[in-house]
């Protein structure tokens, strides 16, 4: 969703009228994420999989939960020091990456196989 500008008048408006005030730094929206940002939060998630059960036949409704924060597997780029557990649905990743096999880049179809990706 993409934030709304407001001319000085409809801010003044805003602020006076309705009492309202500029969201805060946390109450906004987290930026999307690139591409290449959701393939670091695979490979997150995946290392651990692959380390633990030895394969990547991932079940499709399985969730990993991984802990975030303190480098570029947050979603914002920014982890501010702060970590959290997050569920990634590792599952329904695997299946998506591989109905989608031919079109991946070169570099990531050797990453994703390095690991032990099933293709078929």
């Amino acid at each position: 969703m993409t934030p709304l500008r407001q001319g000085t008048a409809q801010q003044w408006l805003c602020e006076q009228i309705l009492g309202s005030e500029p969201a805060a730094e946390q109450e906004k929206p987290k930026p999307r994420c690139s591409q290449a940002g959701d393939r670091a939060v695979d490979f997150t998630a995946t290392t651990p999989y692959h380390q633990r059960e030895g394969h990547l036949r991932v079940p499709g409704n399985h969730t990993e939960r991984i802990i975030a924060g303190g480098g570029d597997d947050r979603r914002d780029g920014e982890s501010g020091g702060r970590q959290e557990e997050r569920g990634i649905g590792l599952g329904a990743r695997a299946v998506n990456q591989r109905s989608r096999a031919v079109t991946l880049s070169p570099e990531c179809a050797d990453q994703l196989s390095a690991v032990g990706m099933r293709w078929t």
